[in-house]
Formats: structure tokens, sequence, C-alpha cells
């Protein structure tokens, strides 16, 4: 699945288990960076790489923060800003900007396939 899906965020807030909260954050980050991938190139522009993406804690275990970059095949910079809010509830509220050489190109409260499937 490519899409960014909720349980992901749940399992990253609810678990106490340190292995299960790494798996959940690297598929978080994963899915995002596929999520913005796919969006980007529905839009005609092509990455060089796949988007590096880090996750953070913010406001408690409601709020997850995520931030990739990434170059365009011609070596633009990319910013992509992501947070999820009320991440320890089965439906959290998402929300994203992805920038190319600081210009605005996508602002979205889900990535990919996975949207308006919750």
């Amino acid at each position: 699945m490519r899409g960014i899906p909720a349980v992901f965020l749940v399992l990253l807030t609810v678990t106490g288990c340190d292995m299960a909260q790494g798996i959940s954050e690297g598929a978080y980050r994963n899915a995002v960076s596929d999520g913005v991938e796919d969006e980007l190139k529905g839009q005609g522009i092509e990455l060089q790489d796949r988007p590096l993406c880090t996750t953070q804690q913010g406001g408690g275990d409601s709020v997850v923060r995520v931030r990739c970059t990434a170059l365009t095949r011609t070596s633009e910079p990319v910013t992509v800003h992501g947070v999820a809010y009320e991440a320890h509830t089965v439906r959290p509220r998402e929300s994203y900007v992805v920038t190319v050489a600081g210009r605005e190109v996508l602002r979205k409260d889900c990535l990919s396939q996975g949207c308006g499937r919750r």
C-alpha cells in the first residue's frame, strides 16, 4: 500500500515498545516518501532518488511531524513538511506541504492512493 495508513500513526503513539515504535516510524516515513514521490510524478516532477524523511513527536502523543528532502531530476531542492494531529486516534488529521525550489507545488491532507479512503 502506497498511501499513508493511519494505523502506523496509531502504533507509533500508542505502543510502549521501542521496537514497535521504530518499525511504525519507519513505515510512516516510507509511506510519506512513497506518497510524495507518486504525487510529484503525477504532476510531471521526477526525483533523482526517493525523498529522505525524518519524524519527530511534538505536542505529546497526539502530534507527529515529518520532514522530507529530495532533489528533482534537474537538481532543484524538494522539501516536504507534514503533520498528523490526533495521531493517537484511529483517524488522525494530516496535512502536507511540498515545495520545489521554494515554490509550493502541493498542499493536501493526504498523499497518493490512500487519499479519501479513510
